[in-house]
């Protein structure tokens, strides 16, 4: 499935990369679970244990398609880079209407 379809679908899990002073300065999307990503690598197995499509995302991509890269070297099976937290929240509020 493609990032628009996973989205589509509403069955993901949200997973910001950023760091918590980012989400406290900047913002967040409701209901996303914060992991930074210096502890992507020591929370794999929690991230790799979820069960539905798994969309990461940061405050450009850049952080976020380095943990899809690390996790898919890991065993994740249905990882999406979600790119921007902004970006992403527009296209969720776009294609859901429910934040």
């Amino acid at each position: 499935m493609s990032l628009s379809e996973v989205i589509k679908s509403g069955n993901y899990e949200l997973i910001d990369v950023r760091e918590p002073m980012e989400l406290e300065m900047d913002g967040n999307i409701e209901g996303a679970k914060n992991i930074p990503l210096g502890e992507v690598e020591d929370r794999k197995d929690e991230i790799l244990s979820i069960e539905k499509p798994v969309i990461l995302f940061c405050r450009s991509g850049n952080r976020s398609g380095k943990a899809l890269e690390y996790l898919n070297s890991q065993g994740l099976k249905d990882g999406h880079n979600g790119g921007g937290w902004a970006e992403l929240k527009a296209n969720l509020e776009a294609n859901q209407g429910t934040f």
